[in-house]
């Protein structure tokens, strides 16, 4: 039954927390807390222990993605819902990588809200479909690739990503300028990237937290 559901809901925006909250309960969700931050809303999941929690991204002291991290480290019931306007690639990943239940933008219907909390309280996942098609043409194709990188080749990205020119990272790593170049043009064409000077950079930069996805 629905009332049996019990919901937490965490956004530092007054006026959508109050009206998401109401929504909720004039449909006979139990809404046993509100909270305005993550650091309340950890708190409150941890002494409430509610069916499910509803978690804005961005909020002040606690990200919704911190909130649900020390959650998981304590191996609390609650299964967690990601309500927010995000559609970054790297959230997305780490979202799957989390086991987030579901994942809804808050520019779509209530509706969708009410389809992801019954699936995810069945014991399913439910995400939005931006965020799927996202995942499915901007993230996974991009970790196929990375799996041809070898560990090596992984590294000079990360060190890539953080500025470093070929000079420098020869330097770190004890090898030549050619043998970082040479590197480079690998890691180039296993990307599938264009061959223009900073091409690999903005990659490196944008795909950071991908390379230890696989």
């Amino acid at each position: 039954m629905i009332s049996e559901i019990k919901i937490l809901v965490a956004d530092d925006h007054p006026l959508l927390l109050s009206g998401l909250a109401e929504a909720l309960r004039n449909f006979n969700y139990d809404v046993v807390s509100t909270c305005e931050n993550g650091a309340k809303a950890l708190d409150q999941i941890i002494d409430l222990t509610p069916t499910i929690a509803i978690l804005d991204v961005e909020m002040p002291y606690l990200s919704g993605i911190e909130v649900v991290r020390k959650c998981k480290e304590k191996e609390l019931n609650t299964k967690f819902i990601l309500l927010t306007s995000h559609k970054e690639k790297s959230l997305i990943l780490e979202t799957k990588e989390l086991g987030i239940s579901g994942y809804i933008l808050k520019e779509e219907p209530f509706s969708e809200i009410q389809r992801c909390i019954q699936a995810v309280h069945s014991g399913h996942t439910y995400y939005s479909k931006t965020f799927d098609a996202i995942y499915n043409t901007k993230v996974a194709p991009e970790l196929e690739r990375i799996k041809f990188l070898t560990p090596s080749e992984r590294t000079i990205v990360r060190l890539i990503a953080k500025g470093n020119t070929s000079k420098s990272i020869a330097e770190m790593l004890g090898l030549s300028v050619r043998t970082i170049d040479n590197h480079r043009a690998n890691i180039i064409n296993k990307l599938e990237l264009p061959s223009q000077t900073d091409a690999l950079t903005t990659w490196a930069k944008e795909h950071f937290s991908m390379l230890d996805a696989i």
